[in-house]
């Protein structure tokens, strides 16, 4: 079911979006927003969902034809790549407007950037132009190397018999946990109690780690010849 003009001037004014920041956050022009909202164009079902799956990104529920409403808690279930890149997507979408940590756990960055393709390269870079506001970290298995987001991220490694198999991603008030068996499944959790539970055994698995070398430490160790 198609969400009504009404329902999107509605969500619009629950975010204090203007139609400036929805044409930004969709693609789709001000102008061509402002036509859709006073019944002056007839949209097409694609444009429609995309409005729909923006606002939904960002916490609104619509209910029915008319109603529309704050999602308190949400739980989406994302599968295979298509849905890892979807994944990714709501994970960018998120942190454009956050300011703060995002929390990786338990990570082989060689399963994400095999099953992304060539769309990780497209994901670390927009990771990088967020990095001004947004302050990762990553927890990786102490004897791996492979740091893809060493430009914006800080990485730690942990000692074997505290690494897992299936990693988290906190990421403002979400929480996904990652599986790679058989199909890729992601699992989203939006309530905000349960993020802060894992940002505490977060903080317990960032002390045990051990730091790794920056992407600048090892620019400089490279231009000193290893010194």
């Amino acid at each position: 079911m198609s969400i009504t003009t009404a329902q999107i001037r509605g969500a619009r004014g629950i975010l204090n979006w203007s139609q400036a920041d929805l044409s930004e956050r969709t693609g789709i022009s001000a102008t061509s927003i402002g036509s859709i909202e006073n019944g002056l164009t007839t949209p097409r079902n694609s444009t429609l969902l995309n409005i729909q799956k923006t606002f939904e990104t960002a916490g609104i529920e619509f209910i029915g034809t008319e109603g529309v409403r704050v999602r308190t808690g949400h739980v989406r279930v994302f599968s295979g790549r298509e849905g890892l890149i979807e994944f990714y997507d709501d994970i960018y979408n998120t942190l454009k407007n956050f300011e703060g940590n995002v929390l990786v756990s338990n990570v082989d960055e060689r399963k994400f950037v095999t099953a992304l393709g060539s769309y990780a390269d497209v994901h670390i870079k927009r990771m990088k132009e967020l990095s001004q506001n947004i302050r990762y970290k990553i927890l990786i298995r102490e004897d791996d190397n492979y740091t893809p987001g060493a430009d914006y991220a800080e990485y730690r490694g942990l000692p074997r018999e505290l690494f897992a198999s299936v990693p988290f991603y906190l990421y403002d008030n979400k929480l996904a946990i990652i599986q790679f068996e058989r199909d890729i499944t992601v699992i989203v959790l939006n309530y905000p109690a349960v993020a802060d539970a894992y940002r505490i055994q977060f903080a317990d698995m960032w002390e045990r780690g051990n730091p790794l070398e920056s992407a600048q430490d090892r620019q400089i160790k490279a231009v000193s010849g290893g010194k």
